[in-house]
């Protein structure tokens, strides 16, 4: 079982930057695939981004490609998501999830996460 706890949100101005941090409990952070996902107020939650275990497969939604990437440290049992030229409609509370690929480096997407995390308000303003 992993925790999930997420920082860096907070108010930005529209073009600016931001990154997210996800720490993880426990000692096997490197057997998970992690990911982002995020729900607009009055929206239904939208996946963001996605990483292999490794770190050697990403992927993202069409709409952050370009701006948003994904990364991680296995050492610092830690997944980022740098976000670059924001826009209002990045608004949303950004969750971080994990699913547990022990026997595959594959990157699930936006599939089958079994952890989140509580969630971090992210604001852009105009």
């Amino acid at each position: 079982q992993v925790q999930l706890v997420e920082s860096g949100g907070g108010l930005v101005q529209a073009g600016g930057s931001r990154r997210l941090s996800c720490a993880a409990s426990g000692r096997t952070f490197n057997t998970y695939a992690m990911g982002w996902f995020r729900q607009a107020p009055g929206k239904e939650r939208e996946f963001v981004a996605s990483i292999s275990k490794s770190g050697g497969s990403t992927s993202c939604a069409d709409s952050v490609k370009g701006r948003f990437t994904i990364s991680r440290d296995n050492a610092k049992n830690t997944v980022y998501l740098q976000m670059n030229s924001l826009k209002p409609e990045d608004t949303a509370v950004y969750y971080c999830v994990a699913k547990w690929t022990p026997y595959s480096d594959s990157d699930p997407g936006k599939l089958g996460y079994d952890y989140w995390g509580q969630g971090t308000q992210v604001t852009v303003s105009s």
